[in-house]
């Protein structure tokens, strides 16, 4: 590198320690804002970057590659990839990083905790004291479902999926999973893989870890969510595009699945006239399952280092395109 700095495009504000590393490596075009730069606002800052460092709301599709001749890495503070067209910037020769592995842990404890937030109606009772409900203690007040003892399946069985298992075991849940690939669970972790209709007739509670994909997405549609139990709660830290949403929201109405638990919704953020939202049983979280601060310190610390790495020549510690170094050979 030479004593020049790459320019490198910021597509939001960041911690002040993680900037400050930024701007000690590139010369930084910060978009800077807690909310996201809009389509005109990214076409306009690309073609100046040689490096971009971007989140999973911003849209990096061909037309906008095609607006940076300059750009030679991209760098996506996120374990998905699904904002970003790969395949085009492939093709330009551009790898593009990840964050995977750092929020595992930090996610599934999240999964979890909506697991238990929605069998013990913990907002729901929040609400009622708030609302000056509480006149006495009542033996059918807030009646809930114990976790113990539960069957949990868990859809999509990576490293999230595992986590979650893991947690589970406290608990005495029996665990169910499946995957796309075939694979036993790791060695400590008691789960059972079965397919997705034996998963979703069983469980008492159903999470989701899969990517968004073309073929997960609306993987679960009126025909899933008719196996589930009628007392069951789907719980979705994945993405909003793996649930066909109109059909959650006529199903919760009539009470099959019992609740949802989302983390992740269709569109983000959910308009505020959404039906969902006028639904009691559904618990909406603004899609922070990995937002703890020592997590996204570490995510964003290994998004620079994809940077680096990129603007380097080198290899990406990172990267979601592998193709990429084939195509430049």
């Amino acid at each position: 590198m030479t004593n020049e700095k790459h320019r490198v495009f910021v597509t939001r504000r960041l911690p002040q320690v993680i900037l400050d590393r930024l701007g000690a490596h590139f010369e930084v075009d910060l978009w800077d804002s807690d909310l996201p730069p809009s389509a005109d606002n990214l076409r306009e800052h690309a073609p100046n970057a040689d490096g971009m460092f971007c989140l999973l709301t911003d849209r990096i599709d061909a037309t906008l590659l095609d607006m940076a001749p300059s750009l030679r890495v991209i760098s996506n503070m996120a374990v998905g990839t699904d904002n970003i067209d790969l395949a085009a910037a492939t093709v330009r020769g551009i790898p593009v990083g990840n964050t995977p592995g750092v929020l595992t842990e930090t996610t599934a404890d999240f999964a979890f905790a909506l697991l238990m937030a929605s069998a013990r109606r913990i907002v729901d009772g929040d609400k009622f004291v708030r609302a000056g409900h509480w006149k006495t203690w009542g033996p059918n007040v807030l009646l809930g479902r114990d976790l113990f003892g539960a069957t949990l399946g868990i859809v999509g069985f990576g490293a999230i999926g595992q986590a979650l298992a893991r947690r589970a075991q406290g608990f005495s849940m029996r665990v169910l999973y499946t995957r796309r690939s075939a694979v036993p669970p790791p060695s400590g972790v008691d789960a059972t893989a079965v397919s997705l209709d034996d998963l979703l007739q069983e469980s008492d509670f159903v999470s989701l870890h899969v990517p968004l994909t073309d073929e997960t997405r609306h993987m679960i549609g009126s025909r899933e969510i008719a196996l589930m139990k009628e007392t069951a709660i789907l719980v979705n830290t994945a993405r909003g595009g793996v649930i066909e949403q109109g059909t959650l929201v006529a199903a919760l109405r009539q009470g099959r699945p019992a609740m949802a638990a989302l983390d992740v919704t269709s569109v983000e953020p959910i308009d505020s006239q959404d039906e969902l939202l006028a639904l009691p049983n559904v618990i909406i979280t603004p899609h922070i399952a990995s937002a703890s601060v020592a997590t996204r310190l570490r995510m964003a610390n290994m998004a620079i280092d994809n940077l680096l790495a990129g603007l380097s020549g080198a290899l990406l510690p990172n990267c979601a395109n592998l193709e990429v170094y084939q195509e430049k050979k």
